[in-house]
């Protein structure tokens, strides 16, 4: 029996015996991605894997699903330990990390994880939005500028900032257009849809309402969307027990997290790892503080006017006018490196 395992650090591949158990497979798990406690998802979209239900000597073979082939996503079990190095990541229900205040330690942080508002981004400090009930503090954490935002946004919530799925994402979205072309036709995707297939796999290819929906729909989630510029709430798959929130800020998304923090919750100081990212969607607190949020951004100027600025494609020189000119633009010539250019 062969295996992919895609752990934090990456994916390695793992041969097994025909009657190996459940064991054998939590160890080898162990093995190659060294996390020694963890969750298991697979299939697409990936969904839980709950092995725990069985004794751990059953074999593999005797499960009602079939592993063979399979991907495993494997995401650490963390939990609350007097040492905030490294640190635990926090659940829902136990908001609070321990007493001692953690300190982030900067090995441990990565290119794709989430950080805070570099200060040239705003007119003044990132704000911060006080969680009383929730004993919690709203940030915003900021994904970096790589075309994938969207979808690292959704990841970050959805999955954490360990995994990087940003390719799976993708993907499913690809085989969401090509199952249903009857919903995704060129009138609305604005191409061919096998064309539009081939361009969302792209990791040069930005994502947008499409993607929101798709991802949503198939994960089962309620995505939020709010416009920094409008203050506007996009939501997709309203009404799922579970939600998460992205801020859309004309070019680029981010993610809204809860850090957990002391009274008068003004301030968080716990790294990502304790972020809260996924939220009941009956809790409207948190979506009026993510709103409140965005209204400090907006007043700091985050956002850009996508009907109105200029930009410039990056591989040509070109000049174009608002988020229209600069879509048209990478259609007709397969470029995506854009920047906003100086007034």
């Amino acid at each position: 029996m062969k295996l992919r395992i895609r752990g934090p650090d990456g994916q390695s591949a793992v041969s097994l015996a025909d009657d190996a158990s459940i064991s054998d497979l939590k160890q080898e798990i162990a093995k190659a991605t060294d996390v020694p406690e963890f969750d298991i998802k697979f299939g697409f979209p990936p969904k839980p894997l709950i092995l725990d239900d069985y004794p751990q000597s059953t074999k593999l073979a005797d499960l009602s699903i079939r592993l063979s082939g399979e991907t495993l996503i494997i995401n650490p079990k963390y939990y609350d330990i007097p040492n905030p190095e490294p640190p635990a990541r926090k659940s829902p229900s136990k908001p609070h990390p321990p007493s001692t205040r953690p300190t982030q330690s900067s090995s441990s942080t990565r290119q794709q994880q989430p950080r805070n508002i570099d200060p040239e981004t705003a007119a003044s400090d990132p704000p911060e939005i006080p969680l009383p009930s929730h004993s919690s503090t709203l940030v915003l954490r900021i994904m970096p500028d790589d075309n994938s935002c969207l979808f690292r946004a959704f990841n970050t919530a959805f999955f954490g900032p360990s995994m990087d799925n940003m390719h799976e994402l993708r993907s499913i979205v690809a085989q969401a257009i090509q199952r249903d072309p009857e919903q995704y036709n060129t009138a609305i995707l604005g191409k061919p849809p096998n064309d539009y297939c081939r361009w969302i796999q792209s990791s040069d290819s930005w994502g947008g309402a499409i993607e929101l929906g798709i991802l949503a729909r198939e994960f089962g989630i309620e995505i939020c969307s709010v416009d920094v510029q409008t203050l506007r709430v996009d939501r997709f798959q309203e009404g799922k027990e579970k939600r998460c929130i992205l801020v859309y800020s004309g070019i680029h998304y981010d993610v809204i997290a809860m850090s957990p923090s002391d009274p008068p919750y003004e301030k968080a100081y716990a790294p990502p790892d304790f972020d809260v990212l996924v939220f009941d969607s009956q809790d409207d607190l948190v979506l009026q503080g993510a709103v409140e949020l965005c209204a400090a951004l907006q007043k700091q100027g985050y956002f850009t006017d996508t009907a109105g600025f200029s930009i410039r494609c990056g591989d040509c020189g070109g000049l174009f006018k608002g988020e229209k000119g600069a879509l048209e633009h990478a259609q007709q010539t397969g470029h995506y490196d854009f920047q906003e250019a100086n007034p």
